[in-house]
């Protein structure tokens, strides 16, 4: 597993993190979710300001204490979709399996925020079972959405193990891999990590394989980033990207553009841009879909079809996604 650490409250410069909150608040709010960064992530956020976009994203804020009418402590709706533990059947034709509930680094506007942490461990072999037997019994299934937590936080073993499984079951053709290690940790998607996904007896024309990376601002695309990336492509995997509208992250058409632009050039193609969800704590994140409407329309106009991702909102009680019309009437 990857190294981890959480931050130290104690002190108002944590690994180069700065911080004007006391750190009584801080701990208040390490008490209600889940932090930690990486060695990594603390190299790119040394001595950045509170107003860094990366520093927004990983770093905890007095903020997140204050709960909003809004709020909803599952605001996708997974539970009500989640027939088991560690699957999610929203739509009729794809499953989400999630393995894992921990991640390398936690993001400051997770929606899965109430779900995920150190505590959240994985599932035990009986519980993967289970929910592999579930797939297996459920023939409409033929795509696997695996994610968590983060599933490339999963013992190399382990996950050739689940992708071996799944490459077993005849009507499941597709599995994407939601992953942020690349972001977090990108010296972790080494050798072992890709013989796991792409080495000896994989077959991909038996079970086709796409990796979707999270990314939210062209600084995240950093050259070790980068790297990680390039090595997932010569190994033949194809990417995808996810990015979240975030206020005072990259709620501005150049930042979006910056970063759609930087992932087309090396080879990811962006897919999806995720409208805020209402997560606990996370309301200062949040714009309006009026907003989110007028910058994404801004974006359009600069990029190129395949630098577009579709612009989406998640509706709550596991209604599923709808793309959000950028005009009326159309």
């Amino acid at each position: 597993m990857t190294e981890q650490r959480a931050l130290p409250f104690q002190v108002s410069q944590a690994e180069g993190l700065s911080s004007s909150a006391p750190s009584v608040d801080l701990e208040a709010v390490a008490a209600r979710y889940a932090v930690r960064t990486t060695p990594f992530l603390d190299q790119l956020m040394a001595n950045a300001p509170p107003e860094n976009p990366l520093v927004r994203q990983f770093q905890p804020s007095v903020a997140e204490l204050y709960d909003a009418p809004d709020d909803l402590a599952d605001p996708i709706g997974d539970d009500v979709k989640s027939p088991l533990p560690g699957i999610v059947h929203r739509y009729p034709d794809r499953v989400l399996l999630k393995p894992i509930h921990v991640c390398a680094a936690y993001c400051r506007f997770c929606f899965r925020r109430e779900q995920v942490g150190p505590g959240g461990d994985a599932l035990n072999d009986q519980e993967l079972e289970r929910a592999l037997d579930y797939i297996r019994q459920t023939p409409a299934v033929w795509e696997v959405v695996l994610t968590g937590g983060d599933p490339l936080l999963l013992s190399p073993r382990r996950l050739r193990r689940i992708m071996q499984a799944l490459e077993d079951i005849p009507h499941v053709e597709v599995l994407r891999i939601h992953s942020r290690l690349p972001v977090h940790d990108p010296h972790k998607i080494n050798r072992e990590m890709m013989d796991a996904l792409a080495g000896e007896g994989r077959d991909p024309e038996r079970l086709a394989l796409w990796m979707a990376v999270h990314i939210n601002h062209r600084q995240e695309l950093a050259p070790e980033v980068v790297q990680a990336l390039r090595r997932m492509q010569v190994a033949g995997i194809p990417l995808i990207s996810q990015t979240v509208l975030l206020r005072g992250v990259n709620d501005d058409p150049q930042a979006l553009c910056d970063l759609f632009r930087g992932l087309v050039r090396h080879g990811v193609k962006p897919y999806y841009l995720h409208h805020p969800d209402p997560a606990p704590g996370t309301s200062h994140f949040r714009l309006s879909l009026d907003e989110g409407r007028a910058i994404v329309r801004a974006v359009h106009a600069q990029l190129s079809g395949l630098a577009r991702p579709t612009y989406i909102l998640d509706r709550p009680e596991g209604a599923g996604k709808v793309h959000i019309s950028l005009y009326d009437g159309v």
